[in-house]
């Protein structure tokens, strides 16, 4: 009785447009209220349970990080660097967005933050090249996606927080999957932008791309600094994010000048407010499953995929079906924690091994990010071009198709992620 009434009351509440983590709240409440075997207070201490990790730490850092470096000037250097690699291509600032985020997923850990630092500068730049708005809205969409699958990944980190993984071996499992998937989505738009004759931003020249690059080689060493930091054993994945913290407001504060003292309490103020998005809803999650937990919810679904088939090839395509739908109705952070420990659960059956589960997990889950209702990628960029979320998710559909073939390339062919994995064992 208690799984029905926790599942039902979290659709409902869904139904009426609640917030993700109160609609999640609301329906673990109602359920222990049901149950009648715990006090309330039982949900504040899961509540600070559920967030009171070092691992998690790393969600604000890389956050912050992320505000900084926009604010600080490193991303204009970044995107000049990338028009100069991709600028000459067919629809060459189309390549320049999807590379400029391929460059910025290596810093802030975060889609939402990838596609909003980014699309700001680069979708108007597009529609004033004569781009249409929703192509332009819907390039910048998928380029974000990768912002969670090319390491730092604040997916990766919750995953590794949920299952014990190495979230040092699932940083370096994402790398090559979230290069592959930026050429792939660079070959896509460079096809659409050849068809409907949009041009070249500039000529090829190494002597400008080698201008561009020193000038932005000091924002690049970020991502330098974290993975290098995280698979050479120097720092943990949460030490990394107060590094690149440090480094980031060297960039900005001491190198490029762009960021005064009393500019940092703006910036405190927006990363907490979008970090605390996130830890609410990881707060709120932590109640939520420690109920499905109680109530064996994890085996019993698991249980009902196993039944399906024993073919590990067919279990593996019903998670990812799983999780594609899931991605696209429920935000990412709730969809790890409320689907992470049934699929773990599957884990032997699957016969994968657990870094190539998380980068599965986590890929899906991107695409999730450019499906409506919940495509926070879609929603993001369509606010900047003006777009409404329809009117970019018919343009976005070439570039799904292409994510989906990736994701199918990913999870069949596990070299892709365990190669550089097993590297760093």
């Amino acid at each position: 009785m208690i799984p029905e009434i926790l599942i039902i009351t979290m659709l409902v509440l869904f139904a009426l447009d609640a917030p993700i983590a109160v609609a999640i709240l609301g329906a673990s409440v109602l359920a222990i209220i049901v149950q009648g075997g715990f006090p309330l207070m039982v949900v504040v201490q899961k509540m600070f349970g559920g967030v009171n990790s070092f691992p998690l730490m790393a969600v604000p850092l890389f956050m912050f990080t992320g505000v900084i470096m926009e604010k600080g000037g490193s991303s204009k250097r970044i995107i000049d660097f990338a028009n100069a690699l991709v600028g000459w291509m067919p629809g060459g600032l189309a390549a320049v967005t999807i590379v400029s985020a391929m460059f910025f997923a290596g810093i802030s850990g975060s889609a939402a933050a990838d596609a909003a630092a980014v699309g700001a500068v680069l979708i108007p730049a597009m529609k004033r090249s004569g781009y249409d708005s929703g192509f332009a809205a819907a390039v910048q969409a998928s380029g974000g996606s990768i912002g969670v699958i090319i390491p730092p990944s604040i997916p990766m980190i919750i995953f590794g927080f949920l299952t014990g993984a190495s979230v040092g071996r699932l940083f370096a499992g994402g790398i090559i999957p979230g290069i592959l998937i930026g050429a792939s989505l660079i070959g896509v738009a460079s096809f659409i932008s050849w068809k409907k004759g949009y041009g070249a931003t500039r000529g090829f020249a190494w002597g400008d791309v080698w201008e561009t690059f020193k000038k932005a080689v000091w924002a690049l060493g970020t991502p330098i600094i974290i993975l290098g930091g995280i698979l050479f054993g120097v720092f943990t994945a949460t030490e990394s994010a107060a590094v690149a913290v440090a480094y980031s407001l060297f960039l900005g504060m001491g190198l490029y000048k762009k960021i005064r003292f009393r500019d940092l309490s703006s910036l405190f103020t927006q990363a907490a407010i979008t970090s605390s998005l996130v830890m609410f809803i990881i707060s709120t999650a932590s109640v939520f499953s420690w109920i499905a937990a109680m109530e064996d919810m994890p085996a019993k679904l698991a249980g009902g995929l196993l039944s399906v088939s024993a073919n590990p090839i067919i279990l593996l395509l019903c998670v990812n079906m799983v999780l594609l739908i899931a991605g696209a109705f429920v935000e990412t952070t709730a969809a790890l924690i409320l689907l992470v420990p049934t699929i773990v659960t599957m884990q032997p059956a699957l016969g994968i091994d657990l870094t190539h589960l998380g980068v599965i997990v986590v890929t899906n889950l991107a695409i999730g990010m450019l499906t409506p209702p919940m495509g926070i990628c879609l929603i993001v960029s369509g606010s900047i071009s003006g777009d409404s979320i329809m009117a970019v998710s018919r343009r976005v559909l070439p570039f799904l198709a292409m994510l989906i073939a990736d994701l199918l390339l990913i999870s069949f062919y596990p070299p892709l992620t365990m190669w550089l994995a097993e590297m760093i064992k």
